[in-house]
């Protein structure tokens, strides 16, 4: 697994960790962290997804390789254009030329809903034209395309997943990149202002972590593929105001939000159409918002505590 020290990739390695299965984890520490793989039974590879040595060392003997590598974030690509490229992009071809000299394992790669960009059209569905509207955005549908080409190209098992708005346990809250949800409870829990970019009634299609992990870990067991992209979430709609509402009731205190400048790049409204998602994966039940919530607060507390495992 490429990421998996990372937040989606260690909660991944606990879940196969405890199923009983081999899990090789490859991460250069960037933005993943050794400690999310404290007391489980996974094999780290401290290196780069760039370094085909490292890759194939890592994929020998692979059955299966998911890939959750990425430098992720809209507005540090902005920043940053070519470092998003080289990682996302050229990263991704370096797996699947990897993983095609290993023999060609079933490969799963993690892809994003900001690849529908400027399309308007809600629910986001999988037919829908692409129209990124930042750097990271344009990375991962390469990530994706990447992925399909070589699956029809040299016999590659594939599935791309679009993951949208992904929180809970793990994901970190302390840099400037830092996704809405960990931003906001960790603001929450230390008495800060909720810094909210532009007026808030911006939507997303929020899912919860473990349930994100519970699709994929049954797509390794299946060997489920797809000869497109499959988005991996289940059709909600939260603004922002509206998350805050539901934090402050989590939180039990009031919330004092602060409103700055609308960042370029941002999509205004993302919701998934997960038609294709259930028909592949008609046995999962998302965690419902509210519950998922609870439990991320509950993680960050126990985090703040000094918890030796807020899980």
């Amino acid at each position: 697994m490429t990421g998996g020290a990372g937040f989606i990739g260690a909660n991944l390695c606990r879940r196969l960790a405890d199923a009983g299965e081999t899990v090789v984890a490859v991460d250069d520490l960037s933005t993943g962290d050794r400690a999310n793989l404290a007391g489980l039974d996974v094999t780290l590879v401290e290196g780069s997804i760039l370094d085909p040595g490292t890759l194939d060392h890592s994929l020998q003997g692979a059955t299966a390789v998911v890939h959750l590598a990425a430098r992720p974030s809209v507005p540090r690509s902005i920043t940053d254009p070519m470092a998003s490229h080289l990682v996302n992009a050229t990263g991704t071809v370096e797996v699947l030329e990897a993983a095609r000299r290993a023999g060609n394992p079933h490969v799963i790669v993690a892809s994003s809903s900001s690849v529908y960009g400027a399309n308007p059209t809600l629910p986001k569905h999988e037919d829908l034209a692409t129209l990124p509207l930042s750097p990271y955005a344009a990375s991962k549908l390469a990530t994706e395309a990447y992925a399909l080409a070589y699956q029809q190209s040299f016999g590659l098992p594939a599935l791309a997943f679009r993951f949208f708005n992904v929180f809970g346990p793990l994901q970190a809250a302390g840099h400037a990149y830092a996704a809405v949800v960990p931003a906001f409870v960790s603001a929450a829990l230390e008495g800060r202002p909720l810094v909210v970019h532009g007026d808030g009634r911006q939507s997303r299609d929020f899912t919860f972590v473990d349930t994100v992990t519970e699709v994929i870990a049954d797509a390794l067991a299946r060997g489920v593929t797809s000869s497109g992209p499959v988005n991996l979430a289940f059709g909600t709609r939260t603004d922002l105001l509206t998350l805050i509402a539901e934090l402050g009731l989590v939180v039990g205190a009031p919330l004092v939000v602060e409103h700055v400048e609308a960042r370029p790049g941002d999509v205004k409204h993302s919701q998934a159409d997960s038609t294709r998602l259930q028909r592949l994966f008609p046995g999962v039940v998302p965690t419902p918002f509210p519950d998922a919530l609870r439990a991320t607060v509950d993680w960050f507390r126990a985090e703040a505590a000094g918890a030796p495992d807020g899980r």
